[in-house]
């Protein structure tokens, strides 16, 4: 049973993320995740608004599935394949307790930022608000997401998605040890 709750090893999952890529660029397609929100909006009528959005989506209905699949997964993996929420070593807990954040080791997610309460008060429904348009405008400006450009721009040997990746790390970096401390010292 404990087979069940380890993650795949690198020499499984890795091939199998670089075979799932050459069938998506055997058959021309780019993987990306943030594309389809473009093919949501236009689904959903946002071309007659912004040009952008004019475009044919039913070539990109595909990605829809795939979108489906991570959130079906997702379901999966957290509801039968996770019997406990992941540990993370001491010292981080202790840094994120500093901030005010003590749900780790005990919840996927930290409480303290996405539980219903927390996200309807101004603080938080502030902090998703900035951060939504960060990162739908960062994704819309860098030509891509994290899962675009890392997995399938790296892979397809592009100079943007490597400079694209080396820039989300450094967000990264200064959204966890400048940023996220000045937020939550606020």
């Amino acid at each position: 049973m404990d087979l069940i709750y380890n993650p795949w090893p690198w020499y499984v999952a890795g091939p199998l993320i670089a075979f799932t890529l050459f069938l998506l660029t055997k058959m021309g397609k780019k993987f990306g995740m943030s594309s389809n929100l473009k093919t949501m909006c236009s689904i959903g009528g946002a071309g007659k608004f912004a040009d952008f959005f004019k475009y044919n989506w039913k070539k990109d209905v595909w990605n829809l599935y795939v979108v489906a699949g991570v959130i079906i997964g997702g379901v999966i993996a957290l509801q039968f394949l996770s019997p406990t929420a992941p540990q993370i070593h001491q010292e981080v807990v202790v840094m994120l307790q500093e901030l005010g954040i003590n749900s780790t080791n005990t919840a996927f997610l930290p409480t303290e930022l996405f539980s219903i309460e927390s996200m309807l008060t101004v603080k938080g429904f502030l902090i998703l608000l900035i951060g939504g348009f960060l990162v739908g405008f960062g994704a819309r400006y860098a030509g891509g997401c994290t899962s675009g450009h890392a997995i399938s721009g790296l892979s397809n040997l592009q100079l943007p998605s490597l400079i694209a990746t080396i820039g989300f790390f450094i967000g990264g970096l200064v959204m966890v040890h400048i940023l996220l401390p000045l937020i939550f010292n606020l």
